[in-house]
C-alpha cells in the first residue's frame, strides 16, 4: 500500500458562489506543494473532485497552470500532476526608503527577474517621484525584454515605506518620512504607471517576502521582526498579513524604551536604540553612503567593541519584545529579517539565545522559536513585490465570511 505524502492546502468550501475562493485555494496549495494530481487536490482542499477538475481546467485556459507527464503510482490509473506556470502573471514591488528606491519584478511563483536601485534626490517627494517612476519604467523595459507576456500580466504595483502611517510628525523627523506620508503618493504611482497600486510598511513587506518565498511559507501563524533603519514587526496570523485598522499592527518600533538604570524621562522609542540607524549613529556612518551595507558588514566581521556593545545592548530589548509578542499572538515561530548583512544577522540571533521563558516554550515544536529570514537591503523590495501576488491570487478568508453572511440573508 503506497503512503499517502503530507500535503499543505486551505480548505475551499463546495458552497454555491464561491469559485474565486477555490481558485485561490488551488493556486496556494500548488504553490506550496509544488505539483499535486487532481486527487491530491480533492483530498487535501476538501472539495469534490469535480470541482477541482473545473477549476483546474479554468487555471489551464488562463494561463495560471500546467500539466505534467502523467505517473504511475502502483497497480491503479496514472495521475497527471500539475503545476504553476511562471509566467502566469507578474508584479512590481516599489520600495521607498530615507536615501534609496529599489523596484523588483518578479513572477507567479515569486521569481526575481529584474532588480534596479537609485539613490533619491534632494527635493522631497516632488523629485523623488520623478526619479521612481523612470525606475518602474526601466525594471517594466528590462522585465518585458525577458517576459514577452508580462505586458498583459503585470497584476499590479506593490508600494512599501517605513510607518507607522496616518499620525502627526515633525517634518524634519528622520524616523518618520513625514513628508511622503502626506505626499499624494498612491495617486501618483497609479497615475504614472497605469497600474493598481497599494501600499504597506516595510516590516508588512518583509513579512510578506517571508510568506511567498521565504521562512514562513506554508506556515498559517508567523511574526517577522524586520530590523532595517528602523524596527517593525509584520503578523502573519491564519495565513493571512494582519494590517491593524490603520495600517499599523506590528510598529515596534515605536514601544517607549528605558534603558538600564534610566528613568521614566530617558523613555524612547525601541527602534532609536535597535535599528541600523542607530548602529550607524554608534559607528558614525552616513545612512545615505552607497557604500553603507558593505561597510556596516565590514565593521560587523572585525573585532569592533562598539558593534559588540551595540548587539548586546538591543539583544537586551528584543528578547522582552518576543517574549511579549509570544504571549500576544502565540505564533509557530518568529522571523528576524532585515536590511543588514547575514553575519551581523547571525550575530545578533546568536546574542538573543538564550530567549526569555514563554508560552511558546514546549516540547514537540516543529519550528524553531527564532529563526532568520531574509536578511539583506532587498527584502523589503522582494516583499513590496509579493504583495500583488498574494492580493491577487492568495485565499482570502474573509471573502469567504462575506459570501456566507450574504447567503444566510
Amino acid at each position: 500500500m503506497n503512503e499517502i505524502r503530507p500535503i499543505r492546502a486551505k480548505s475551499g468550501t463546495n458552497q454555491e458562489g464561491a469559485s474565486a475562493h477555490n481558485r485561490r485555494v488551488m493556486i496556494d496549495a500548488l504553490r506550496l506543494n509544488g505539483q499535486l494530481s487532481r486527487a491530491d487536490l480533492a483530498r487535501a482542499t476538501a472539495l469534490t473532485k469535480q470541482a477541482v477538475s473545473n477549476i483546474i481546467e479554468e487555471l489551464e485556459n488562463d494561463g495560471l497552470v500546467a500539466s505534467l507527464a502523467a505517473v504511475r503510482k502502483g497497480r491503479g490509473q496514472p495521475s497527471t500532476p500539475y503545476r504553476l506556470v511562471p509566467e502566469g502573471a507578474f508584479a512590481i514591488g516599489l520600495q521607498i526608503d530615507r536615501h534609496v528606491t529599489r523596484t523588483i519584478a518578479v513572477d507567479l511563483v515569486g521569481t526575481v527577474l529584474a532588480r534596479k536601485e537609485a539613490n533619491l534626490p534632494a527635493g522631497g517627494p516632488a523629485k523623488g517621484v520623478e526619479t521612481i517612476l523612470a525606475l518602474i519604467a526601466e525594471t517594466r523595459r528590462e522585465l518585458e525584454a525577458i517576459a514577452p507576456k508580462s505586458k498583459d500580466r503585470l497584476v499590479g504595483l506593490g508600494v512599501a515605506i517605513p510607518g507607522p502611517f496616518g499620525i502627526e510628525a515633525d517634518q524634519d523627523d528622520p524616523w518618520m518620512m513625514a513628508a511622503w506620508q502626506s505626499f499624494p503618493l498612491l495617486d501618483a504611482l497609479s497615475i504614472g504607471t497605469s497600474l493598481d497600486v497599494r501600499l504597506q510598511n516595510d516590516a508588512a513587506a518583509a513579512a510578506t517576502a517571508e510568506k511567498l518565498v521565504g521562512a514562513a511559507h506554508g506556515v498559517d501563524h508567523a511574526l517577522c521582526i524586520y530590523l532595517g533603519y528602523g524596527l517593525g514587526a509584520g503578523l502573519i496570523l491564519n495565513g493571512e498579513l494582519y494590517r491593524g485598522a490603520n495600517g499599523n499592527a506590528g510598529e515596534i518600533g515605536m514601544i517607549l524604551s528605558r534603558p538600564p538604570g534610566g528613568a521614566d524621562a530617558d523613555r524612547a522609542p525601541l527602534e532609536h536604540r535597535a535599528s541600523i540607524a542607530s548602529l550607524c549613529k554608534i559607528l558614525d556612518l552616513d545612512p545615505a553612503d552607497p557604500e553603507l551595507y558593505g561597510r556596516i558588514d565590514a565593521a560587523a566581521g572585525a573585532p569592533e567593541a562598539r558593534v559588540a556593545t551595540w548587539v548586546a545592548d538591543i539583544a537586551f530589548e528584543l528578547r522582552a519584545a518576543i517574549q511579549i509578542l509570544e504571549t500576544v499572538f502565540d505564533p509557530q515561530t518568529i522571523i528576524l529579517c532585515g536590511g543588514m548583512p547575514r553575519g551581523l544577522a547571525r550575530r545578533l540571533l546568536d546574542a538573543l539565545h538564550p530567549l526569555l521563558p514563554s508560552i511558546a516554550e514546549r516540547r514537540g515544536r516543529s519550528a524553531p522559536r527564532l529563526q532568520l529570514g531574509f536578511t539583506d537591503p532587498w527584502a523589503v523590495a522582494i516583499g513590496a513585490a509579493a504583495e500583488p501576488i498574494s492580493r491577487t491570487f492568495d485565499p482570502r478568508f474573509s471573502a469567504i465570511l462575506k459570501t456566507r453572511a450574504v447567503g444566510a440573508a
